[in-house]
């Protein structure tokens, strides 16, 4: 059966294309202009996954997630501004999935939306013997990556990460001490049909960074090789700005 994705968000000319590119893609698509009615639907009948906008009147999606998290964990892609970090932060922390910033592409939604599903279908499964859960994680230094539930700690407090920082993380950090270049992550956090800019992989480092040093404020395991690309150093020494990079490259 097809997965259900159901759209909210003010704006009812993307509610249309949206919806018209999901369908097209085999999804079952449900849509709701008015985030107090939206809320009551996704709790009473709950969709595979849910793409909420930020910005909505009544009741914004934040706030929707909120009030979605007491009775629900369906997954959740927010529909965000390029200029509400502190938003992402606060739903990050709230049980959100994801992001897309608009404008945005729809192939690219469409893409985070398959990788948000295939995500949760991976966590529902049920749990393996010890050592096939063992095979799960990824234990560098001070980064632990739980794979199956897409959890990541460093110094054993969360980090919470969208589905791509996910995704870039992970490639970095199965080879530490190995560089990656910009094409090479761009592989791992999108789909070959997908076009993204290269500098779209140097703010999801920027971005990283940010969220890891919000725990430890002299995090610097993620290096830039200016020209080359971005490696992972499990001892957390600063050989990367010696290398010719920076701490925010």
């Amino acid at each position: 059966m097809s997965a259900t994705i159901a759209l909210v968000d003010d704006d009812r000319n993307i509610l249309t294309s949206v919806s018209i590119a999901l369908q097209g893609e085999g999804f079952t698509v449900r849509v709701y202009s008015d985030s107090v009615a939206a809320l009551k639907a996704l709790v009473d009948n709950p969709p595979d996954l849910a793409v909420l906008d930020v910005k909505m009147p009544r009741m914004d999606g934040i706030e929707l997630l909120q009030k979605l998290r007491e009775k629900s964990a369906i997954p959740v892609i927010f529909l965000t501004s390029k200029d509400t970090e502190i938003d992402e932060a606060l739903g990050l922390r709230m049980g959100a999935d994801d992001y897309v910033g608009k404008p945005f592409s729809q192939r690219l939604l469409i893409e985070r939306i398959r990788a948000v599903l295939r995500r949760a279908a991976y966590r529902s499964q049920p749990e393996g013997d010890a050592e096939e859960e063992k095979e799960r994680v990824i234990e560098r230094g001070r980064l632990s990556m739980d794979t199956g539930r897409h959890r990541v700690l460093w110094d054993g407090k969360d980090v919470s990460l969208t589905v791509s920082e996910f995704l870039i993380l992970e490639t970095l950090a199965e080879r530490p001490g190995f560089v990656k270049s910009r094409d090479q992550l761009m592989n791992a956090a999108y789909q070959d049909d997908v076009y993204v800019d290269d500098r779209t992989i140097d703010s999801h480092i920027k971005r990283l960074r940010k969220k890891f040093r919000a725990v430890d404020d002299e995090f610097d395991s993620i290096e830039t090789l200016y020209g080359v690309g971005y490696r992972f150093n499990q001892s957390g020494t600063a050989a990367g700005k010696d290398a010719g990079g920076t701490s925010d490259g």
